[in-house]
């Protein structure tokens, strides 16, 4: 065995006695025949790179009354909420939603009800699946279900096929086209492929969807990473559109808007969804009006997000609520 396998086992070993045999460093490092300070640094290496997740039973009281008032008002089955970890200003969004919804995402494919999973992309989604526990499941499909390249037919940074397979142990399905075609022709070209109907057909079929939200503000990674020209983020500026779900654009009423964009999206159409189970994963700031648009639209079923978020968007959905009722 090479020494950095070794040094890599014993670090195994070393969280193994702290966090689950809750032994002293002084206790680990007799067992393992090594210093104090030897443990110490075997056990921040486990952590460094990624060997040990932490996972918190339960939430605060107030995120779960928070959950009940946003499953009533916007009609999700569920809505799980992640603690507000702020601190002097500080916000982490991500991992607080991450890793709830790695540990959800993990208890929803152990216990085999899922052979076929379709997922999106984004930064939440990726973050997610880095938290998410490993576990065996050599019979699980992973399709992905928008393009996974970006319009330079690179490859895409936030897709998660390809870690989710890793994480897994299933087979991964990628889409080889890009997010949004340049033209509706090239679209179409796309679309006339056997492989990509295929995968597409594949992806019809899965038992539950895992999605980002995506902000169609100046902000948003799609404007940030040029996935869009300047002339059609000036079209989206000039629409509605709030939202970016599975590559289509919807406004706060979760209607599609009338942009081109809409015509040049590859991937599964969100209405293909509509109906099986939708788990949407979002996080970040300023995305209170990008998920309302996305839960307006009635395909998602199941929304996981972060505290502050949460707020924002029951503000949002009362006052929306409050002036139709005005009407």
């Amino acid at each position: 065995m090479a020494a950095e396998d070794w040094t890599t086992s014993l670090a195994i070993r070393a969280a193994w006695l702290s966090f689950i045999g809750r032994r002293t460093q002084g206790e680990i490092a007799e067992i393992l025949g090594v210093s104090a300070a030897k443990v110490h640094r075997l056990i921040a290496q486990a952590q460094r790179e990624g060997l040990i997740k932490f996972f918190v039973e339960m939430r605060p009281i107030d995120c779960i009354e928070l959950e009940s008032k946003l499953c009533e008002l916007l009609g999700l089955k569920n809505c799980f909420i992640a603690p507000d970890l702020s601190y002097q200003g500080n916000r982490d969004a991500f991992g607080a939603t991450a890793s709830f919804a790695g540990q959800f995402l993990h208890g929803l494919l152990s216990n085999g009800s899922v052979s076929c999973m379709g997922v999106g992309m984004g930064r939440t989604l990726t973050a997610t699946v880095e938290a998410m526990p490993k576990l065996q499941r050599s019979d699980l499909a992973i399709v992905s279900i928008t393009g996974s390249l970006t319009r330079r037919l690179s490859a895409n940074p936030y897709d998660v096929v390809q870690p989710l397979q890793a994480a897994t142990g299933g087979e991964g399905f990628y889409l080889p086209v890009p997010y949004l075609a340049e033209t509706v022709e090239e679209k179409e070209m796309f679309h006339a492929q056997r492989s990509v109907q295929d995968l597409i057909g594949r992806a019809e079929q899965a038992d539950l969807f895992v999605i980002g939200i995506g902000s169609v503000s100046a902000e948003g990674h799609l404007l940030q990473r040029k996935l869009v020209t300047k002339q059609e983020a000036d079209e989206l500026a000039a629409s509605d559109a709030c939202t970016d779900m599975m590559g289509r654009f919807y406004d706060r009423n979760g209607d599609e808007v009338d942009v081109s964009l809409n015509d040049k999206a590859v991937g599964l159409h969100p209405e293909k969804a509509r109906g099986s189970r939708v788990v949407a994963v979002v996080g970040g700031a300023d995305k209170a009006e990008a998920t309302l648009g996305a839960v307006r639209t009635g395909v998602i079923t199941d929304l996981i997000m972060d505290e502050v978020l949460a707020r924002d968007l029951l503000v949002l959905a009362q006052s929306k609520e409050l002036a139709e009722v005005a009407k």
